[in-house]
């Protein structure tokens, strides 16, 4: 697309099916790797990848030339079939339906990029569900509690 210019920044969350503590700290950073190759292969970049044994975030800057839906599907797809393909759980590893995305602008970069890096500090204090639920308050996002990830309180 030429003569189109865009900078846009998203921080995109969701959870293991059944909200499962499946992704083991062996092999999270081998994921994340695979994440980013994902995303660099669809001409995306990625800022940040963490979080913990039931969900992760990934900060990424998108082009208008992908829709963020694909994108997350294309990530979930890839990174689950990854996943079962080495065995790295028993039985079959699924990510839940859904996602969040909420956007920020370059100046917020750096504390969301250290916000993702430290997800096991943060989740010592805060639970998934509450962490989540605040992002939809703080991003003033509409939602059906009954659509929302399965909790595991």
């Amino acid at each position: 697309m030429a003569n189109t210019y865009a900078q846009i920044y998203v921080q995109v969350i969701f959870a293991v099916k059944g909200r499962q503590s499946l992704i083991a700290k062996s092999w999270r950073d081998e994921l994340y790797r695979y994440i980013c190759g994902i995303v660099n292969a669809k001409g995306q970049k990625v800022y940040a990848v963490g979080g913990v044994a039931d969900h992760i975030h990934i900060l990424i800057s998108v082009k208008p030339s992908i829709t963020i839906a694909d994108l997350v599907r294309d990530i979930k797809a890839s990174s689950s079939k990854w996943i079962n393909e080495r065995g790295f759980v028993s039985g079959r590893f699924q990510w839940q339906e859904g996602f969040g995305v909420f956007s920020y602008a370059s100046s917020q970069l750096d504390v969301v990029i250290d916000y993702i890096n430290n997800q096991e500090l943060h989740h010592a204090k805060q639970s998934f569900k509450q962490e989540y639920l605040q992002f939809l308050k703080d991003f003033a996002v509409s939602y059906n509690g009954k659509y929302l990830f399965d909790w595991i309180d």
